[in-house]
């Protein structure tokens, strides 16, 4: 049996309806994992649907409870082949955020897929079951055209990860044993265009803080008390110009990182960003100066304001406020130093006259991460991948957003290639979610390919 029949026997499986079929049955589970109430969905989407599915493949499953008592639990499925062959570890999420039912255009249920031309709507469908449902079945369409797959396999399901991925961390390093392996392979995030199938290889971190002021007790007459009294709002803005110029350029020192190594100089070079359908209109003079566009997204740190309150802004007063509030955020790439992000904030905030202004950071951040372009696995993998596509594909060096990679990548020590299936205008973490049916396509096509290159024996050396 060969490749070409493996991709054949994937491009059936989308015809005759089969991938629909698996895809509506986990979006019909309610898995939402930010939601109260939530814990037997999640349960069940592991019991019923995935630990079923990956025994019929001959998988080993075990389900483990989360370090976390409030948190979901994990499934770790594996099938081993030989000692002597590459192993993979592939990872997913079965949760999802709140469905929003009532907020869907043309009275569609987050829970059932509704078919509009190319889009498939459906809560999960891009984030992530759409996901790790393509990946899934390309492992059972290699499986079931060679006889087997000719590598080992590693499957970690979280039910967490709309949530922070609480407890990941503490469990991986408690049973690194279970995820020794030589390569991270799964799917995440959008593609850089629709129609561009796109490799990335690591993500920005994400570091999330608030800043508080608290100038006197309760609200006072801005009749009586204007001009006599601290606006703490006033301040505020103050603070964050100092921060922040108008153009989106970082002025705390330390906080910016303009180093941007040759190979992902090179391969930032020759992607496009923005553009698309529901895309945004680009600011080009947005952001760090000196910089394309592309390497402002991907290869630059930034700073943004995600909330900014004073006063009650729901029912204006003719007051003065008492306190003002900032939630903030920087997404960082390698090389930040994230342990002096607070430090050398608090040290700009001081020297700016700021001081009675404080800060706490919310909770761990998710730490940048990623893999040389020109690393063995990823020119592997981009080989591959590009070989299927029948063209040169996207190669990003890390995600301009966060993904809890630094788990596999800085923790069990793995490099770590991410394909991802949907697109920028998918609508995820909002009403009218959805994935676009030539992506999935094209995804289950590209993965089935990946696969069979995996067991065809020329992959980098074996670790050991």
């Amino acid at each position: 049996m060969s490749r070409d029949q493996a991709l054949s026997k994937i491009d059936e499986y989308f015809k005759n309806g089969d991938f629909e079929a698996e895809l509506a049955r986990r979006i019909a589970f309610k898995t939402e994992s930010n939601l109260a109430g939530c814990e037997a969905a999640l349960q069940a989407y592991l019991d019923d649907e995935l630990v079923p599915c990956l025994a019929d493949l001959g998988f080993t499953c075990e389900i483990f409870p989360n370090p976390r008592a409030d948190a979901g639990p994990f499934l770790v499925a594996r099938r081993i082949e030989g000692d002597e062959l590459p192993t993979v570890m592939t990872y997913g999420h079965g949760d999802v955020v709140a469905g929003y039912d009532a907020q869907w255009d043309n009275e569609m249920s987050p829970w059932h897929i509704t078919k509009n031309g190319e889009r498939w709507y459906g809560r999960g469908t891009a984030d992530n079951k759409g996901q790790h449902t393509i990946n899934i079945a390309a492992l059972k369409t290699v499986l079931e055209t060679r006889g087997k797959l000719g590598f080992n396999v590693t499957v970690l399901i979280e039910m967490g990860e709309e949530r922070g991925s609480p407890g990941l961390k503490d469990f991986c390093a408690a049973n690194k044993d279970l995820f020794k392996a030589d390569v991270f392979i799964a799917s995440d995030g959008p593609r850089i265009h629709p129609e561009k199938p796109t490799i990335f290889m690591g993500s920005r971190g994400v570091f999330n803080f608030t800043m508080r002021l608290e100038s006197h007790a309760g609200g006072h007459h801005s009749g009586n008390w204007g001009g006599l009294l601290t606006n703490p709002g006033v301040v505020m803005a103050h603070a964050l110009a100092s921060m922040i110029d108008r153009n989106g350029k970082i002025l705390v020192e330390g906080w910016r990182n303009t180093h941007i190594p040759n190979s992902v100089r090179t391969a930032i070079a020759k992607l496009e960003v923005g553009g698309g359908e529901n895309a945004p209109e680009i600011n080009p003079l947005w952001g760090e100066p000196d910089m394309t566009l592309a390497e402002r997204v991907f290869a630059s740190n930034t700073f943004e304001v995600r909330a900014f309150e004073t006063g009650n802004p729901q029912s204006p007063a003719n007051a003065i406020p008492p306190k003002a509030v900032v939630f903030g955020h920087l997404r960082y790439v390698v090389g930040t130093e994230v342990s002096q992000l607070m430090p050398l904030l608090r040290t700009h905030l001081d020297k700016h006259g700021f001081g009675d202004i404080s800060i706490t950071s919310e909770r761990d951040p998710r730490y940048a991460t990623r893999l040389d372009p020109d690393h063995p696995w990823a020119k592997w993998a981009i080989e591959s991948l590009g070989q299927t596509a029948g063209e040169e594909i996207s190669v990003v060096p890390n995600l301009g957003g966060s993904l809890p990679n630094d788990v596999f990548a800085d923790l069990l020590g793995l490099p770590t290639i991410w394909v991802p299936h949907s697109y920028a205008g998918c609508s995820q973490h909002a009403p009218n979610e959805h994935i676009l049916e030539s992506i999935s396509q094209s995804a289950l096509r590209l993965m089935t390919g990946l696969w069979w290159d995996l067991g065809a024996g020329k992959t980098p050396k074996k670790t050991t």
